[in-house]
């Protein structure tokens, strides 16, 4: 009974805080477009009772995801999407890494005052930090004063509402998600096997990809995903740091739900966003299962 009670939380929890919100998209998204509000006319009417049921599923239609089919624009914004997600988070992991094997190998009584300055941005306001990166990166902004100060260029970069402050806004907002996890698989490791493995002959670079790398794979993986998923959903930084020429799903989104007000074509959208961020998770932690069944 205690395991089961134990158990039974979290799947309580998953079932409060993302099945039942699914449901409820997932219903958004079959129904129809209506000037109400909500501006939906629900084609499930639970109050019916069982004919109504009867009558939903016997008329049931994805007149909505096939409209996602007959726009370019929907599945442009997911292949944008993706890539800046993809690409954010190698370079989020490429400055992340060597920090957080820093923090590993640094003295102990140094450590804890690392890890604060790492989770020190977190307690200003997300909004705020991203609003602060448009007055460095403009072009009268401090990054190109400063450049133009020493020397290195004549005229002011044009960095603001370009993908690459896109990308300067999410690695800096999301690379403590990167560094945390790296950082505890790296405390966690037994430095004795890097002697063992030098004894036997490694340099010290062969004993680190041999050894600390793989060690440091859970990190990376959970690091990686900590960051990919909710970039892949972004909606703040492009917004303020991409301009109108930056595509993500997560714009989109919110065009659909604010300015366009069609609750079923946005609901259709986020149903299938979901879907692209959850069916990796699932082939990959059975993929993990499988690895660790062979190795046990």
């Amino acid at each position: 009974m205690k395991r089961a009670a134990l158990i039974l939380v979290p799947y309580l929890w998953l079932l409060a805080l993302f099945l039942v919100p699914f449901i409820i998209v997932f219903k958004i998204s079959l129904s129809d477009l209506a000037l109400s509000i909500p501006p939906y006319n629900p084609q499930l009417d639970l109050s019916g009772g069982w004919e109504s049921i009867k009558a939903f599923f016997g008329a049931l239609d994805f007149e909505n995801f096939i409209w996602l089919t007959s726009d370019d624009l929907y599945w442009k914004a997911y292949i944008s999407s993706l890539r800046i997600a993809v690409v954010s988070t190698v370079l989020t992991l490429l400055v992340g890494y060597p920090i957080a094997y820093a923090m590993a190998r640094a003295e102990q009584s140094w450590r804890p005052t690392l890890l604060m300055l790492i989770i020190l941005p977190f307690w200003t306001s997300f909004l705020i930090r991203v609003y602060s990166w448009m007055g460095i990166l403009s072009q009268e902004g401090y990054l190109n004063q400063f450049l133009l100060g020493i020397g290195v260029i004549n005229d002011p970069l044009t960095i603001l509402n370009t993908q690459i402050a896109v990308y300067i806004g999410i690695v800096y907002t999301y690379l403590p998600f990167m560094i945390l996890p790296i950082y505890a698989s790296l405390d966690r490791m037994d430095v004795s096997l890097l002697e063992a493995a030098e004894d036997l002959g490694c340099s010290r670079m062969s004993a680190f990809w041999l050894v600390t790398m793989p060690l440091s794979r859970p990190g990376i993986i959970a690091g990686s995903f900590l960051v990919f998923i909710p970039v892949m959903g972004e909606f703040v930084i492009p917004s303020l740091l991409g301009g109108s020429g930056t595509l993500m799903i997560g714009k989109v989104l919110w065009e659909e739900f604010f300015s366009n007000r069609d609750w079923p074509v946005a609901s259709a959208v986020a149903v299938i966003l979901l879907l692209v961020l959850i069916i990796p998770i699932i082939l990959f932690q059975r993929n993990e299962q499988r690895q660790r069944d062979a190795e046990g």
